[in-house]
């Protein structure tokens, strides 16, 4: 009789340490989801550095995804422009932040792509980084001043190849896409030109226009406006196929020349090691909005092509296209280390 009272008291006993254990772990459970739900991102305002100053492409870029994450998050997202060493100090900063999405970053071909592939800098692109969302392109278009008389490819290597004639070309800078671009033509093409580097796209092109140099690789909106002017002729353009404000204009491929896709692009970039479902939140919200047609006009002012992609797609793009021009500039002997 005694044993039987013992085993319905142990029996009482553990059904009630049962109960506490499932209430506590209720509690915990709810508990936690309300933190989840009060940590909603943003708490707090999120900085996108644009490598640049205020103005253009990369700047406009830049202020167009804060408006669309701040309206899709309802938090604050606000531009700060931190130019210098073309782009490094930017990088540098991002790449060093804490990895909390708090900072995060307008990459470019310059800071994930050319620079990389031609200088030693203080950031690894690939590895201090979490590649968010790719953003979109615009294709470099080979153009030559319509004073040379040279009306397609061919004309402009026969007059290159003409006796006693010499010509150049003139770039943003050494190292930029613009220069590595017209390497690859070259080295493609087998033809002989002097390289007339600028401090940006603005002078190669004033040059361009008075005749000092005689053919230049832009990115199609610094182009557009001469070309549509009839002081420029484009002869060729970069990309899987021909561009819709330039119709009449070859792709490289076209005209038999390979390999001619890189693009001057841009994307969302922050520091390495974000969590995976942060990076999945904005990397979806940013795709979203790249569908919108609002968006897309607005990109079209830029002659940017949006080009959504999940976060590792863009991670391999980045990856590629620092082998595309890291191969290039090891070929045509090109490093800058100043």
């Amino acid at each position: 009789m005694r044993l039987k009272v013992f085993a319905q008291i142990r029996w009482i006993l553990r059904r009630a340490l049962s109960v506490t254990h499932a209430i506590t772990l209720g509690v915990c459970v709810v508990g936690f989801s309300c933190a989840v739900q009060a940590q909603k991102y943003p708490q707090r305002p999120v900085r996108i550095i644009a490598p640049v100053q205020p103005g253009g492409a990369v700047d406009l870029l830049a202020r167009t995804v804060a408006e669309r994450l701040a309206r899709a998050t309802g938090g604050s997202f606000i531009v700060e422009n931190q130019s210098g060493g073309g782009g490094t100090i930017a990088a540098q900063a991002v790449a060093r932040a804490p990895a909390d999405g708090y900072t995060l970053m307008l990459g470019y071909v310059a800071t994930h792509g050319t620079g990389p592939a031609v200088r030693r800098l203080p950031y690894d692109a690939v590895r201090d980084f979490t590649a968010i969302a790719m953003l979109g392109g615009t294709p470099n278009v080979l153009v030559v001043p319509t004073s040379l008389g040279v009306n397609d490819v061919r004309g402009l290597l026969e007059l290159s190849r003409r006796a006693g004639t010499r010509l150049s070309y003139g770039s943003s800078g050494s190292g930029s896409l613009t220069h590595l671009a017209m390497e690859q033509f070259r080295q493609a093409a087998q033809f002989d030109a002097v390289h007339v580097p600028y401090r940006g796209i603005g002078p190669a092109i004033a040059d361009l226009l008075g005749g000092q140099t005689q053919m230049l690789m832009p990115g199609l909106a610094g182009a557009l406006a001469h070309l549509r002017a009839g002081k420029l002729r484009a002869l060729a353009i970069t990309g899987a196929r021909r561009h819709p404000f330039i119709t009449d204009v070859p792709t490289f491929a076209e005209l038999g020349y390979r390999g001619f896709d890189g693009v001057q692009w841009y994307g969302i970039v922050g520091p390495a090691r974000l969590p995976a479902e942060l990076t999945r939140q904005l990397n979806a919200e940013i795709n979203k909005a790249l569908s919108s047609t609002e968006l897309r006009e607005r990109f079209a002012h830029e002659a940017i092509e949006p080009m959504p992609m999940s976060p590792e797609q863009f991670g391999r793009f980045i990856e590629a296209d620092i082998l595309r021009w890291s191969t290039l500039a090891r070929e045509r002997g090109i490093e800058l280390n100043d």
